[in-house]
């Protein structure tokens, strides 16, 4: 009779008015029915109307947006409760958090017939997440944030929801920015797949992803040219038993761990107060002079600490160009330093016009080189003709000096093939004719780091450079290979081989590093801290942030964060030497004492 409305008049004379329509009845606003979409700010339904579900109202992701006060969601969708907490609230969790609210949850008998099905998936994807290690992630982290590990752990999660069987799976690296305590979650996860009748193939170095494998294959013996070839295969144990293996020598043997420098530095960098994301007024002492590794579980606060607290706060002290440092309180000790430098894992250029000869500085030497033959001389050739970054130069002149030709697909990738004029070589012809020990110009391009230095051993000022990138293991990197065709390791052992031939123009530096070993063989490890070493050696400061076992037994002093991630981290749990952490009931206490330090 009232049409789905109704008027109810008290025995006191007052009135209400109910309604079975999603509307009010005294306004006549009304709520559409509402379906997933509504709760996504990807949607148009969903999305807040004023930041166009971005959050925020500038460029930087740094002024809230005032509407959705950064939800992101419309003011629909905003105002929908569950259990008393609404959409937005929720994603803002953690992990481990929204798992323990999910678990929480208690519905009638009439709700459950609805949410029994989707409670039980998103406990079941949730305790994925968990699972390989995330647990200390929010749901609605930005993907930008990320690190690789990171995604690459929240795609497992997502594949081990998904339940598919026969499937092959192809992971590189997985363990990248797993602390060791952590590794035995990733390989139980795996398992999983492999017992519901899939393939993991992984690619790795970490110690223990290695011994829990079925099946390895080891492949050598060398990096580069001295590679391609299979070494060893077999059971983790036939392969250890291998006296070819390379990576069963590096098993096999004793740790090899660099020696601490006898006493801490009288003087240290301090900082106090740090409370940027999930630091809790934290107060860090760093040696001057010495080898110190922030270590920790994953999302413990230790890039927070290191790269977005005391690197950014250190250059504003000595009056570099920084971004804007995390909340802290003070920073002193800083005067003994002059340049505080991040050696990252970021390209070195993006372009095949970067390579690491034009990176370490050595090209110049090279054209000098070139132009100071009796050839090039007769033929009036300058340092200039031998540059493939210049009009006035020998380049080709069809694919000016790239050595590529790039077609533009349009809505394809881009395909890349040789230059047909130089078959890749850079150059025209006369200027290839020019010979240096029997090597034309673009043969030098084509030489690894390994062989240019033997072909160099009598110029200090283009072999040291390069012997110092064999060091790292990185001597299979050619002198003309693309910059943007370089790993983020490899990238990061050229800017540190550049930094440690850059002695004429050294001052007192900070140099801070985000896991070096990330790419590195097991054998690789030793050369990288010795390397290292010889930083320390000249006076610089080192701060890494690491979970390799033999970086952090390594290390002079030890900063450990934990206890846990995300709001069960942020805190410093143990510092100290690492033969005092070694005695310490903490996750890194344990991998020290495991190796028996």
């Amino acid at each position: 009779w009232g049409r789905g409305s109704v008027k109810l008049r008290a025995a006191n004379g007052s009135e209400r008015l109910f309604s079975q329509l999603s509307a009010c009845p005294i306004c006549g606003f009304s709520v559409p029915d509402l379906d997933p979409r509504w709760f996504s700010f990807n949607t148009r339904q969903g999305r807040c109307g004023a930041c166009d579900g971005e959050g925020v109202v500038d460029e930087q992701e740094s002024r809230v947006c005032s509407a959705c006060n950064g939800s992101r969601l419309a003011p629909i969708p905003r105002g929908v409760r569950l259990q008393s907490e609404r959409y937005h609230e929720l994603t803002s969790r953690t992990v481990r958090s929204a798992l323990a609210q999910v678990r929480r949850w208690r519905f009638s008998a009439e709700e459950l017939l609805v949410a029994q099905p989707i409670v039980a998936e998103l406990d079941r994807r949730l305790s994925f997440l968990s699972e390989v290690g995330l647990d200390y992630l929010a749901l609605d982290r930005r993907a930008p944030t990320l690190s690789g590990g990171e995604m690459q752990r929240l795609r497992l999660a997502a594949q081990l929801g998904a339940g598919l069987t026969g499937a092959l799976y192809v992971l590189d690296e997985p363990t990248i920015g797993l602390h060791p305590s952590d590794t035995h979650r990733l390989l139980t996860n795996l398992r999983k797949l492999v017992n519901i009748g899939s393939t993991v193939v992984v690619v790795e170095h970490d110690a223990d992803t290695i011994r829990a494998a079925d099946h390895v294959i080891d492949l050598g013996p060398g990096g580069g040219e001295h590679g391609g070839r299979v070494v060893a295969h077999g059971s983790p144990a036939e392969v250890l038993a291998q006296p070819d293996s390379p990576t069963g020598r590096a098993l096999s043997a004793p740790p090899d761990v660099r020696p601490a420098l006898p006493a801490m530095a009288p003087k240290v960098l301090r900082l106090t107060g740090a409370a940027h994301h999930n630091l809790r007024a934290v107060d860090a002492e760093f040696p001057l002079g010495r080898l110190t590794v922030v270590a920790g579980v994953s999302g413990s606060g230790k890039s927070t600490l290191v790269r977005q607290v005391l690197l950014p706060a250190l250059r504003r002290k000595l009056d570099l160009v920084a971004e804007d440092p995390g909340k802290f309180h003070s920073l002193s000790g800083h005067t003994a330093l002059r340049r505080a430098v991040a050696v990252d894992q970021s390209p070195i250029g993006r372009t095949p016009r970067s390579v690491p000869a034009t990176f370490l500085g050595i090209w110049d030497d090279v054209r000098r080189l070139f132009a100071g033959s009796a050839d090039a001389m007769v033929q009036g050739f300058s340092p200039a003709r031998f540059s493939f970054n210049t009009t006035q130069g020998g380049r080709c002149t069809t694919c000016e000096g790239q050595g590529s030709i790039t077609h533009e697909m349009s809505f394809l990738p881009d395909v890349v093939t040789p230059c047909p004029a130089c078959g890749g070589a850079r150059f025209e012809p006369r200027t290839l004719g020019i010979r240096y020990l029997g090597h034309s110009i673009a043969d030098i391009l084509h030489l690894t780091a390994e062989h240019a230095a033997e072909v160099f051993a009598n110029h200090p000022a283009i072999r040291q450079p390069l012997s110092t990138l064999c060091d790292l293991g990185a001597g299979y990197v050619t002198l003309g290979q693309g910059s943007n065709t370089l790993s983020g390791g490899e990238a990061q052992r050229l800017k540190l081989s550049a930094e440690l031939t850059a002695s004429a123009r050294h001052e007192p530096t900070l140099y801070v590093l985000d896991e070096p070993t990330t790419g590195l063989h097991l054998a690789d490890v030793s050369k990288l801290m010795n390397v290292l070493s010889r930083l320390v050696d000249r006076g610089d400061t080192l701060v890494i942030i690491e979970h390799h076992p033999l970086v952090i037994a390594g290390a002079d002093w030890v900063i450990e964060l934990g206890p846990g991630g995300g709001e069960r981290g942020g805190r410093i749990i143990a510092s100290g030497p690492p033969k005092k952490l070694a005695k310490k009931p903490t996750a890194t206490g344990k991998v020290l004492r495991a190796m028996g330090i």
